[in-house]
């Protein structure tokens, strides 16, 4: 099934929560993947990026909101065999650390990655925005 159906589960990439929060061009397109907290996925090294860029870029109440609905996601946590199967995948995908394990994160989790970033581009299971 599809985001649209809001059955299925789903990763949102760094990049799309940043422009999601940011009010960027590309907002309006991460809104269906937002309208069910209960089926979001969280790793929680984007959780790291994510508020690290809000606050830089939006100042701390843009970045305590976005923290407020995040913590209602499901926050996938990085272990390690999350750790060890992203250091394969960044290989194997030519992915940057932070990338590997979102990517890596999807796929164990059977969730559909999306995303903005060039970088996962033709990858199974990424829909790219």
């Amino acid at each position: 099934m599809t985001a649209e159906t809001g059955s299925s589960l789903v990763l949102v990439d760094s990049s799309g929560w940043v422009e999601y929060w940011g009010d960027g061009p590309k907002a309006p397109l991460f809104d269906v993947y937002f309208d069910r907290e209960d089926r979001v996925l969280f790793p929680t090294i984007a959780l790291y990026e994510v508020f690290k860029k809000l606050l830089v870029t939006r100042g701390t109440s843009t970045a305590d909101r976005f923290l407020s609905f995040a913590y209602r996601t499901r926050i996938v946590p990085l272990d390690e065999i999350l750790a060890l199967a992203a250091a394969e995948n960044s290989l194997r995908y030519k992915l940057a650390m932070a990338d590997a394990i979102i990517y890596t994160t999807a796929s164990f989790c059977r969730a559909e990655l999306v995303t903005s970033d060039q970088a996962f581009q033709g990858l199974p299971g990424v829909t790219l925005l």
